[in-house]
C-alpha cells in the first residue's frame, strides 16, 4: 500500500482556505461515484462499506492512517460536512457568491492557497463539494464512526509513541511525528464538523415553538438521537494523554510544536465558542486541561493570551468561564503569568464609549477572577486602576465591583501590616470617588458594592460614617436608580451597625444622648483641677530614668536651698501614703482612659443615628416618587429603623399611610399597596411567637389604638382606608375586635380618654369593611360615647357617632355590603341620643365637630331625617332666645340632654304642626337682634354660634338628602319596570313582615305608605320628579312659607353685613360658614347674597373666615356656575393674601375647579404660576403638581403660555431667577416642536416692543429655552437689545 505524502503546512493551508479544495485522488472509488449524486451518500450503508475496512486497520495499527487510500476516503468524507454554519439551502448560483463575500474569521487572514484553485479547476462540475460548504451529506451516524475512529486511533497512538520514548526509539521519532500531525488534523477537522452540525441542529430546533413544520425536520429527528457530548469528552481526555508525551523529543523546533500545538488547541476554543457546550461542567474542565497542560508544558501562553483577550471581545458568554480557566490555571498548575499579562493587555485596552458588548465581557470577566483568584488582581490592581478614566462606564462599574472584591479579600486575609492598611485605604478612597460618577450605573455599583461590604464580619468603622454620609448625600441624587440603592445602603447600615457591644443594638438618640451626658460628667468629676499639681506631670515623669532624677535633684538642692528632706529620710507612714496615692492615680488615670474611650464610642453613635435622622427626611419625600420600587425601598427602610428604634422613623411610618391610595389599576400600583399592608402588619399586627393568643391581642388591640395618637385628619382617612382593606383581608382577629370594645366600654376612670377616643375611632374603621362590627355593640355606645362619657370628652362623642354612620354603608361602601339596613324611626333610642348630644351646653370648640358628624349621623340612620333636625333647631333656637326671666320649665328645653334620658321624644309628626306655628311666633316677627344690647353674656353669643352653625349644615345635608331621593326612585322606578307588578306586591309584603317590632297598627300603616308610594313612582317621570326636587331647593327650603330655614336666611345676612355690631369672632366665624352653606341651597339666595360673601372674603381680618369663603365660592361654582363665573377674579386674588392659609386653601381650591373644567380659565394662570416661587413649600409643590396635571389636558400650557408670560413679565415685584425659574418650568411641558416654533414666533414679535432691558432679557431667556431652529429669531436675539431715546 502506498503511504500518504502528508505536510501538516499544506493541509492547514488548504483547510483554512477551503477544506473542499483539499486533493482526495486516492479516495474510495464507492465515494468518488457519489461526488456528482450527494443524496447517494445519506445512505448508511454506502458510507459504511468504506469505513468498516478502515476502523478495522486502524484498530488493528494505529499506522494505517498513513496509507493514503485510508487517508484520502476519510478526507472526502470529512469534506461532506461542512465547518461552519451557513444558510441552510441556499440558491445554486449563490453558493460560490456566499463562499467569496462570506469569508470565516481564519478565512480573512489567509488567502485560498493554489491546491484550491487547482481543484476547482479540475472540479467545476462537482455537485458535493459545491453544496457540502453550506450542507452536510454526511449522517450522525458516519460523523460519529468517523470521530471514534480517529479518537481511538490517537489513544493508541499515544500509548505507543510513550513506550516507544520511553524506550529511545529515535528511529521512530519522524514517524511518531506525522501520526500525530495527522490524526491532529483529522481530529480538528471532525471536533469542527461535529460543532457544526451541533449548532446546525441546535438552529433548527429551536422554531419548532412555531405553529409551522420546518424544513428538514424528519432529519433532525432522526439525527437527534446522536449526543456527541460523551465521544467529545473522550477526545479531550486524549488530547490531554498526547500532551503528557514528552512532545520536545519529537517536534524538534518551535514552529514545529506551535504548529501541533494549534491543531489541539483550536478545536478547545471552538467547543468553548459554544454556549451550550459551556455549560457542561464535565466538557468546560476537560477542555481547561487541555489548555492548561498546553500552557504550561508546550509554550501556548502566548497564543492562549491572543485568543482569550478575542474571546472577550467577542464571545460575551466566555467571561466568567475565561476567569474560571485562569483561576484554574493558577491555583493548580502553578502559572498565574497567563493571567498576569491578560490583566496588562486588558488594562491598556482602550474602550469606546458607543460599544457596550466588549467592555460588558471584559468587566464581568475582571470580577469574576477577581472573586475566584484576589491575590492574582491585587498584584495588577495599580494598572487596571487606569481603566477609572475609561470612556467606558461599564468597564468602570466593572473595576469598583473588583475593588469592592479586594476589599472583602484584604478584610478576611491575617496580615494587618502597614501595608495592607494602605491597600485597603486605598481602595475605600476611590470608591468614596465614585459616588460622584458622572454615570448613574456606576455610582450605583458603587452603593452596591458599599452593601457588600457592610455583610462583612470586618466592621470598618472608620469607613462607615463617611459611607453612611454619602449615602444620605445619594438620596438627592436626579437617577431614582442612585436613590433606591442608597436607601438600600442606609438599610444595610442600620441592619450591620457595629455600636452593639454595650447596650444592645438599639439606636434611640435619647437613650445615646443620656449615656454620653452620663459619662462627660463621669469625667468631669475624675479629671484634676486646672492649678492642681498636675496628674499630668507625675504621669509623665513615671516615664523618666530614676537614675537621671536623682542627679537633677542633687544639682537642684546645691544650687537652691531648699526646706524639703530627701527621699531616704520618709518614714514608713509617709512611703506607704506615697505608694496609695501612687495606685489612686494609677487607678484614676486608667479609668480616665477607659471613659476616654466610651465617650469616643458613644459619639460616633449618636454621629452615626444624626446622618440617620437627617435621611429620614429625605426618604419621606421619596416616598411621594414615581418609581415604585423606590417607594418599596422607603418603606422598608422605615421598617427597619423602626425594629432599632431610631425616633424619626415613625414620621416615616405615618407618612407611608396615604400610599394606601396608591392607584392600583398596574401590578406597580397593587405592589405599593400589598408592601404598605405587609409593613404595616409586620409592624402593628403581628405579636411575638412566645405571646399567649390573648397577651397577642392585646398587643395588637394596642398598637391598633397607637396608630390613632397625634393622627392629623388626612392620616387618620389613610389610616381608615388601610384598616379596613386589612379586615376585608381578614388580617383582624374577631379576638382583637372584642379587646378594642372592652377599652372602649370600661367603666373604670383611670383609663385615659386617648385610649378610649382610639378605640372607638379604630372601631368606626373596621366598620366601613363589617358594619355588623357596630350593630352589635349599639348599646356600648349609647351607653359610653353618647352618655356620660361622651358628655365628658366631646372627642369621644364625635367619634362614636362617625362609627354609627358604619351601620349604614353609603357610597362604593354600600355597593360592597351585602347586608341591607332599614332606616330607624326618629323615636328610636340611637336617633334620640344623637339628637342628644348635640344641645351638651358647651362653648368647648370640640362641640362643632360633635354637631357636625351627629347631623351627618341622623341623616344617615334616620328615615326622616329632616323632621328630626327641625326638632332640634326648634329646641335649640328656644335655648338660644329664651329671656332670663324665663320659667324653670322653659329653661329645661335648653338643656334637653337629660330630659331626653328620661324620656322618649315626641312625636316629629305632632311637633312639626302644633310647634312651628306657636313656638316660633316671636323669632318670624323677630328675625334677628337688632343690636348688641340683646346679646346679654357670651354664652348667648356662644349659642348662637353653635345654632346658626346647625342650621347651616342641615341646609347642606338637606340638599344631600333631596339628591339621595331622587337616586332611590330612581332606582325603585327601574326596578318597578322591570318585575312584574306581583312579584313587586310580594316582596313588598316580605320587606314589610321583616320590620315588624313596634305594634300590628304600625305595621300596616307602613305597608299602605309604602304601597302608596309605589303607586305614586307608577304614574310619575323621571323628568317631573328631578324637577320637583330641584323646586324644593331653589323655592322651599328657603323661601318656603312653612320652610324653618326661611326664618335664618335673614338673620345670617345681618350678623355677617354688621361685624361691628356682632364683633365676636366666634360668632361671624359661624355666621359666614352658614351664610356659605345657605348660598349653595338656593340660586336666588346666592345671587342676592354674593357681594356680601365676596366682601367678606376681601375684607374680613381673620384668615379662618377668609379661608371658608374661598371654599365657599369654590362649592358655588359647582353649583351655581352662570354666578360666579364672572366674579373668578376675586378667588384668584386670594392668591396674594399675606396668610399661607388661605393662599393654600385658594389654591387646592382652584386646582379641583380648573382640572375638573368648573372654571374657564381667562388669563389668570400667571397668579398660579407665581405659587410655584413661594416661601411655603406645600404652596409651591401644590402648583406644581397643578401644572403637571394641566399638561395633561389638550396642551393647556402651552396655549396660556402666552399670557401667563405677560403677567409674569409685567409683575417688578418677581425677582429675574425666580422668573426664569417658573418660565423654565412651565416650557418644560412644551415638547412638540410645531408647538415650539409658534412660541418662538410669538415672543420674537415682542423684542421690538420690549420697553426696558429687563423686558427684553425675559423674552430672550424664554426663546433660548425654545427648540424653534429658526435662524432669523436667532440672529435678531444676537444683536442685542436696542435703546432708542426720543429727542427732547
Amino acid at each position: 500500500m502506498d503511504s500518504v505524502s502528508f505536510d501538516i503546512n499544506d493541509a492547514l493551508k488548504h483547510y483554512m482556505g477551503d477544506p473542499a479544495s483539499i486533493p482526495t485522488p486516492e479516495a474510495d472509488g464507492t465515494l468518488v461515484d457519489c461526488e456528482n449524486d450527494p443524496e447517494s451518500l445519506a445512505d448508511n450503508a454506502v458510507v459504511n462499506g468504506v469505513l468498516n475496512p478502515i476502523v478495522d486497520a486502524v484498530a488493528e495499527n494505529p499506522d494505517a492512517i498513513t496509507r493514503s487510500t485510508i487517508f484520502d476516503s476519510l478526507q472526502f468524507l470529512l469534506k461532506c460536512a461542512p465547518i461552519s454554519s451557513y444558510p441552510r439551502v441556499p440558491c445554486a448560483e449563490d453558493t460560490s457568491l456566499l463562499a467569496a463575500d462570506t469569508p470565516t474569521p481564519a478565512q480573512r487572514s489567509r488567502s485560498l492557497g493554489s491546491g484550491a484553485t487547482d481543484r476547482r479547476l479540475r472540479d467545476p462540475d462537482s455537485e458535493l463539494f459545491k453544496q457540502s460548504r453550506y450542507t452536510s451529506f454526511l449522517s450522525a451516524h458516519a460523523l460519529s464512526k468517523i470521530f471514534d475512529l480517529i479518537t481511538s486511533g490517537l489513544a493508541t497512538e499515544a500509548d505507543v509513541i510513550h513506550n516507544d520514548l520511553e524506550s529511545d526509539e529515535q528511529e521512530l521519532i519522524a514517524h511518531h511525528k506525522q501520526l500525530l500531525e495527522m490524526y491532529g488534523f483529522l481530529l480538528q477537522w471532525t471536533i469542527a464538523a461535529v460543532e457544526t452540525k451541533a449548532a446546525e441542529k441546535s438552529s433548527t430546533t429551536a422554531p419548532t415553538r412555531g405553529r409551522g413544520k420546518p424544513k428538514g425536520r424528519k432529519e433532525v429527528a432522526k439525527d437527534g438521537t446522536w449526543d456527541s457530548s460523551t465521544q467529545l469528552e473522550t477526545a479531550l481526555s486524549t488530547m490531554c494523554k498526547v500532551l503528557r508525551l514528552k512532545l520536545g523529543k519529537i517536534f524538534l523546533t518551535t514552529s514545529e510544536r506551535d504548529t501541533f500545538m494549534s491543531l489541539l488547541t483550536r478545536p478547545v476554543y471552538m467547543i468553548l465558542e459554544s454556549e451550550q457546550r459551556v455549560k457542561s461542567t464535565s466538557i468546560r474542565m476537560h477542555g481547561f486541561k487541555v489548555l492548561c497542560i498546553a500552557v504550561k508544558h508546550h509554550g501556548h501562553g502566548y497564543a492562549a493570551q491572543i485568543s482569550i483577550v478575542q474571546n472577550l471581545t467577542y464571545f460575551e458568554h466566555l467571561s466568567e468561564p475565561m476567569a474560571e480557566f485562569l483561576h484554574i490555571l493558577a491555583e493548580q498548575y502553578d502559572y498565574p503569568q497567563l493571567a498576569d499579562e491578560i490583566l496588562r493587555e486588558l488594562s491598556n485596552k482602550e474602550f469606546n464609549s458607543n460599544d457596550t458588548k466588549g467592555p460588558k465581557s471584559v468587566s464581568t470577566f475582571m470580577i469574576r477572577l477577581s472573586e475566584l483568584a484576589p491575590r492574582l488582581v491585587i498584584k495588577q490592581v495599580t494598572l487596571m486602576a487606569k481603566q477609572l478614566d475609561s470612556e467606558s462606564y461599564t468597564v468602570r462599574c466593572g473595576l469598583v465591583e473588583v475593588f469592592g472584591n479586594m476589599l472583602a479579600h484584604l478584610s478576611k486575609s491575617d496580615e494587618r501590616g502597614e501595608n495592607h492598611k494602605s491597600q485597603m485605604n486605598a481602595f475605600f478612597d476611590v470608591l468614596e470617588e465614585r459616588f460622584l460618577d458622572i454615570n448613574p450605573y456606576c455610582r450605583c455599583r458603587t452603593i452596591q458594592v458599599y452593601v457588600k461590604l457592610c455583610q462583612l464580619d470586618q466592621k470598618f468603622p472608620k469607613r462607615r460614617q463617611k459611607a453612611a454620609e454619602l449615602a444620605c448625600r445619594s438620596l438627592e441624587d436626579k437617577s431614582s436608580h442612585v436613590r433606591r440603592n442608597a436607601i438600600k445602603l442606609l438599610g444595610t447600615l442600620i441592619r450591620t451597625h457595629p455600636f452593639t457591644a454595650l447596650h444592645g443594638a438599639q439606636l434611640g438618640r435619647k437613650d445615646w444622648q443620656e449615656r454620653l451626658d452620663k459619662v462627660d460628667a463621669e469625667l468631669n468629676a475624675l479629671k484634676p483641677p486646672v492649678d492642681a499639681p498636675g496628674l499630668d506631670g507625675d504621669k509623665g515623669n513615671t516615664t523618666v530614668d530614676q537614675a537621671l532624677l536623682d542627679d537633677a535633684t542633687q544639682i537642684d538642692a546645691t544650687q537652691i536651698e531648699s526646706p524639703r528632706k530627701q527621699p531616704a529620710e520618709m518614714t514608713d507612714e509617709e512611703k506607704i501614703a506615697a505608694v496609695q496615692k501612687a495606685r489612686d492615680e494609677a487607678a484614676t488615670s486608667e479609668a480616665i482612659e477607659k471613659l476616654t474611650l466610651t465617650r469616643r464610642y458613644y459619639s460616633e453613635a449618636l454621629k452615626f443615628i444624626d446622618v440617620l435622622h437627617e435621611a429620614t427626611g429625605t426618604v419621606c419625600q421619596l416616598l411621594g416618587s414615581r418609581n415604585k420600587s423606590e417607594v418599596i425601598e422607603a418603606m422598608d427602610f422605615f421598617e427597619i429603623g423602626d425594629a432599632y428604634n431610631i425616633e424619626q422613623n415613625k414620621v416615616g411610618i405615618r407618612r407611608m399611610l396615604r400610599l394606601i391610595w396608591t392607584k392600583g389599576n398596574s401590578d406597580e400600583g397593587k405592589g405599593v399597596q400589598a408592601h404598605l399592608i405587609d409593613c404595616y402588619k409586620r409592624l402593628f399586627f403581628e405579636a411575638p411567637d412566645s405571646f399567649s393568643p390573648n397577651d397577642a391581642a392585646n398587643y395588637i388591640a394596642r398598637n391598633m389604638i397607637s396608630l390613632t395618637f397625634g393622627a392629623t385628619p388626612a392620616e387618620l382617612t389613610s389610616l381608615e382606608q388601610l384598616v379596613s382593606t386589612m379586615m376585608k383581608q381578614g388580617m383582624v382577629p374577631d379576638l382583637v375586635i372584642g379587646k378594642l370594645w372592652q377599652v372602649y366600654g370600661v367603666q373604670k376612670r383611670e383609663i385615659s380618654r386617648k385610649q378610649r377616643r382610639g378605640a372607638i375611632i379604630v372601631l368606626g374603621m373596621l366598620a366601613t369593611a363589617s358594619p355588623e362590627i357596630v350593630v352589635g355593640e349599639m348599646e356600648t355606645m349609647l351607653r359610653t360615647g353618647l352618655g356620660t362619657h361622651g358628655r365628658a370628652d366631646l372627642q369621644l362623642a364625635k367619634y362614636t357617632c362617625v362609627a354609627l354612620r358604619r351601620i349604614n354603608p353609603t357610597g362604593r361602601q354600600a355597593k360592597e355590603s351585602t347586608a341591607k339596613f332599614s332606616r330607624l324611626q326618629n323615636d328610636h333610642a340611637v336617633l334620640v341620643r344623637l339628637a342628644a348630644i348635640t344641645e351638651v351646653p358647651t362653648e368647648s370648640k370640640d362641640w362643632y365637630g360633635v354637631a357636625e358628624q351627629a347631623i351627618n349621623a341622623i341623616y344617615t340612620l334616620s328615615r326622616h331625617p329632616d323632621v328630626l333636625c327641625s326638632e332640634i333647631i326648634r329646641r335649640k333656637t328656644r335655648a338660644v332666645f329664651s329671656r332670663p326671666s324665663s320659667p324653670p320649665s322653659s329653661r329645661a328645653t335648653s338643656r334637653p340632654g337629660s330630659r331626653d334620658e328620661a324620656q322618649p321624644a315626641p312625636s316629629p309628626a305632632s311637633t312639626a304642626e302644633a310647634e312651628e306655628g306657636a313656638d316660633l311666633a316671636p323669632l318670624s316677627s323677630q328675625p334677628a337682634p337688632s343690636s348688641p344690647t340683646k346679646q346679654q353674656n357670651k354664652d348667648n353669643t356662644a349659642g348662637l354660634s353653635q345654632l346658626l352653625f346647625i342650621v347651616g349644615h342641615v341646609a347642606v345635608k338637606q340638599i344631600v338628602h333631596l339628591e339621595l331621593c331622587e337616586l332611590d326612585f330612581k332606582r325603585r322606578k327601574q326596578e318597578k319596570e322591570k318585575t312584574a307588578a306581583a312579584t313587586g306586591r310580594s316582596s313588598l309584603g316580605a320587606s314589610t313582615s321583616s320590620r315588624r317590632s313596634a305594634s300590628q297598627l304600625k305595621d300596616k300603616s307602613k305597608v299602605d305608605d309604602e304601597g302608596d308610594e309605589l303607586d305614586l313612582i307608577g304614574g310619575t317621570t323621571e323628568d317631573d320628579f328631578t324637577e320637583a326636587m330641584a323646586h324644593i331647593r331653589e323655592r322651599e327650603l328657603l323661601y318656603g312659607p312653612s320652610s324653618l330655614l326661611a326664618l335664618f336666611g335673614p338673620m345670617v345676612s345681618e350678623i355677617c353685613a354688621n361685624n361691628t355690631t356682632y364683633p365676636d369672632r366666634n360668632l361671624q366665624q359661624a355666621a359666614t360658614l352658614c351664610l356659605a352653606k345657605l348660598m349653595c341651597v338656593s340660586s336666588e339666595y346666592c345671587e342676592a347674597n354674593l357681594p356680601l360673601l365676596i366682601t367678606i372674603m376681601e375684607r374680613s381680618a381673620d384668615a379662618t373666615v377668609r379661608s371658608n369663603a374661598v371654599i365657599a365660592l369654590g362649592d358655588m361654582a359647582v353649583c351655581f356656575n352662570h354666578l360666579i363665573d364672572e366674579n373668578t377674579d376675586f378667588l384668584y386674588r386670594r392668591l396674594a393674601d399675606p396668610e399661607p392659609m388661605v393662599k393654600r386653601t385658594c389654591l387646592m381650591t382652584l386646582t379641583f375647579l380648573i382640572l375638573a373644567g368648573q372654571v374657564k380659565v381667562k388669563g389668570q394662570l400667571g397668579e398660579m404660576a407665581k405659587c410655584l416661587e413661594d416661601e411655603d413649600k406645600r404652596i409651591a409643590d401644590l402648583a406644581r403638581m397643578f401644572f403637571t396635571e394641566l399638561s395633561t389636558k389638550d396642551n393647556a400650557v402651552y396655549n396660556h403660555f402666552v399670557d401667563m408670560f405677560s403677567l409674569l413679565s409685567a409683575d417688578k415685584r418677581i425677582e429675574e431667577e425666580s422668573f426664569r425659574r417658573i418660565v423654565r418650568f412651565l416650557l418644560g411641558f412644551v415638547e412638540k416642536d410645531k408647538h415650539a416654533k409658534q412660541l418662538a414666533e410669538k415672543l420674537a414679535a415682542r423684542l421690538a416692543r420690549c420697553d426696558t432691558e429687563r423686558q427684553w432679557s425675559d423674552v430672550a431667556f424664554a426663546l433660548g429655552l425654545l427648540q424653534h431652529k429658526n435662524e432669523d429669531i436667532t440672529k435678531l436675539v444676537a444683536e442685542g437689545f436696542k435703546m432708542v431715546q426720543a429727542p427732547a
